[in-house]
């Protein structure tokens, strides 16, 4: 999977944010101010965050019939965990939550990508 695209990528010359945020994720936590610190640059850069309950594929024409109270099913089974994207990278697992009447993830693993 691609880092971030160019539209994300803060213009900060020499910076790979993707290198960074994995640096950031597997540093010790002794190390935490100052990794923060040197990620201070990108603190307000959007990134999408997708959380993924499962997918699945279908014709046009059965997409096109769908209605309110049909039941679309997904390639997950129940109790499986969510996968979490930032900018299209899989980057966590975990499990979806409910908070009052809010919906949430609580991680569960953090995913180690190869390079």
């Amino acid at each position: 999977m691609s880092d971030l695209s160019p539209a994300l990528q803060p213009d900060i010359p020499g910076t790979d944010v993707g290198s960074m945020l994995e640096e950031f994720a597997s540093a010790p936590r002794q190390a935490d101010d100052e990794l923060l610190t040197g990620l201070e640059a990108v603190f307000d850069v959007p990134v999408k965050v997708q959380a993924v309950l499962g997918r699945s594929r279908m014709p046009i024409g059965d997409l096109l019939r769908l209605k309110a109270g049909m039941v679309m099913e997904l390639d997950r089974r129940v109790g499986e965990p969510v996968d979490i994207f930032v900018n299209d990278r899989l980057i966590a697992r975990g499990e979806v939550v409910m908070i009052d009447d809010s919906l949430g993830v609580t991680l569960t693993e953090i995913v180690q990508q190869e390079r």
